[in-house]
């Protein structure tokens, strides 16, 4: 088995970034007014602390997509 070449997720499985997003895009609007979630991920290219922010809130997501339960 090759080892460099890409991993390829399913549709809603939990490494899926699109997916993990779409479970926290609703929540991380309602904390933050006026942004969105590709504002923060936009910001994260050049920002440590939107990074880490990002983080945090994708590691949510991947918690939320373990659980089994979006919210």
């Amino acid at each position: 088995m090759r080892t460099d070449s890409p991993q390829h997720l399913d549709p809603g499985s939990e490494g899926d970034p699109s997916y993990l997003e779409s479970l926290i895009r609703d929540d991380y609007g309602q904390c933050h007014p006026g942004e969105t979630l590709d504002d923060l991920k936009r910001r994260a290219s050049f920002s440590k602390e939107d990074r880490g922010l990002l983080r945090d809130w994708m590691a949510v997501a991947a918690a939320r997509a373990t659980m089994g339960r979006p919210r």
